[in-house]
């Protein structure tokens, strides 16, 4: 079944709100079976959104819409779907009476303009609103599913999930869908892709999406059919064959992040863990500490932005700056050996380099990182060259860090 989302409000189009719905339903979609092949957006107006539910339902089985049920005059949407679908809209005194009784047990009033809630296309299902005042919108014709949401993101959200979803489940039969993720960090795209692709083999009903981002590349995985069996091999065959070649650059296969790996790795070494920190400037402590349970394993952390911090709090030699600059192997070393002595944590990383945008010179240009980890008992670093924008560097800095540790611990360095 092929599914078109379209988002409706004029605020979306301006830039003035994010369109998250869409995503979310996406996800969920995507997660039922249901291919979604469109998305579009239409701002509030009667002829522009006409327009996009009638092509939608030419080329979908099922349209879903968010936004414009309210009860102010912006509020067209259920006029829309008359003029589409050639109904009227009908009062019903029931839904009326279950508004009256929401706001009273709120212990307000509620406003005369909300009784435009109660006034829906003939002949339409309506979705219970959990957490709101307007009610979802079901009109089935012609073989096709239309259904009609709020906007406001945690009742639209609810809603799918407690209403839409089992709703279009039932109409899908004995279908079977199974999905692996694979995530990988410390390689591009491309060259992930290019190592991978040998050892690919594709059975029927099985595909694999690559969703990249400054924190890695995600491989997902999906396997369709109507036998749960041919569905798992299928699965299985494509898994294999990238972990059978890109083994080294998988930190997981399921949803952790990253800082949640490397923080059951140092658990399960019984080791504890400190961070330094220069052009992150906290960044890297703050991933850390997004995995729960961090205090079983994070000492602590110092932001040395400046040479007086390097010197003074991380006891970096004056020399060692002078000599090799405060970007440089041997700063990042003494950082992370430094951190060490301050916090006594058994593992010291850091991180310094030139984020950019300005800073950069012939010797050292912007995106020149170095990455240092200690022990009590040695050193060593990392070098990377990154791009120009300031934040993508500090991000994909900390993404690096934490794979450095990762790396080490796992004899993979």
């Amino acid at each position: 079944m092929i599914a078109e989302i379209i988002t409706i409000g004029d605020e979306l189009l301006y830039g003035s709100r994010i369109d998250t719905n869409s995503a979310f339903l996406g996800n969920r979609l995507d997660g039922a079976g249901i291919d979604v092949r469109y998305m579009t957006s239409t701002g509030d107006n009667m002829e522009f959104m006409i327009e996009a539910i009638s092509l939608a339902l030419r080329r979908a089985d099922i349209v879903i819409t968010t936004g414009g049920l309210g009860p102010t005059d912006d509020d067209i949407t259920k006029n829309a779907i008359c003029k589409v679908f050639k109904r009227n809209l009908i009062f019903h005194e029931d839904i009326l009476e279950r508004l009256q009784l929401r706001f009273s047990e709120r212990g307000l009033k509620m406003p005369a303009v909300n009784q435009n809630q109660a006034l829906l296309p003939q002949g339409a299902k309506f979705l219970p609103n959990k957490t709101g005042s307007a009610l979802g919108i079901i009109i089935e014709e012609r073989g096709k599913v239309f259904c009609s949401m709020p906007g406001v993101p945690h009742e639209m959200r609810a809603m799918t999930d407690d209403e839409l979803i089992p709703r279009l489940q039932s109409k899908l039969g004995n279908k079977v869908i199974q999905r692996h993720k694979i995530r990988t960090i410390g390689i591009s795209e491309a060259a992930l892709s290019e190592k991978i692709r040998p050892a690919l083999k594709f059975a029927e009903g099985v595909s694999l999406a690559y969703l990249p981002s400054y924190r890695g590349v995600d491989l997902c995985i999906k396997g369709v059919g109507t036998i749960t069996a041919e569905v798992e091999s299928g699965v299985e065959l494509l898994v294999n064959g990238i972990r059978r070649t890109a083994s080294k650059y998988i930190f997981t296969e399921d949803d952790r992040e990253l800082e949640e790996v490397v923080g059951e790795l140092l658990l399960k070494n019984g080791l504890t863990l400190a961070v330094a920190e220069s052009c992150t400037g906290g960044m890297l402590g703050s991933r850390i500490t997004r995995a729960s349970g961090s205090s079983g394993y994070f000492a602590g952390g110092i932001i040395a932005y400046s040479n007086e911090v390097k010197t003074n709090s991380l006891g970096v030699p004056v020399e060692t700056i002078n000599r090799f600059g405060a970007v440089s192997a041997e700063t990042a070393k003494a950082m992370a050996a430094g951190v060490i002595k301050v916090t006594g944590a058994d593992v010291g990383i850091s991180v310094t380099g030139i984020a950019g945008p300005t800073g950069g010179t012939d010797e050292k240009p912007v995106g020149t990182i170095f990455l240092g980890l200690a022990t009590t008992r040695s050193s060593t670093h990392r070098k990377l060259r990154l791009g120009t924008d300031r934040e993508i560097n500090r991000e994909r800095s900390v993404s690096a860090a934490l794979n450095f540790i990762r790396k080490e611990l796992l004899g993979l360095a």
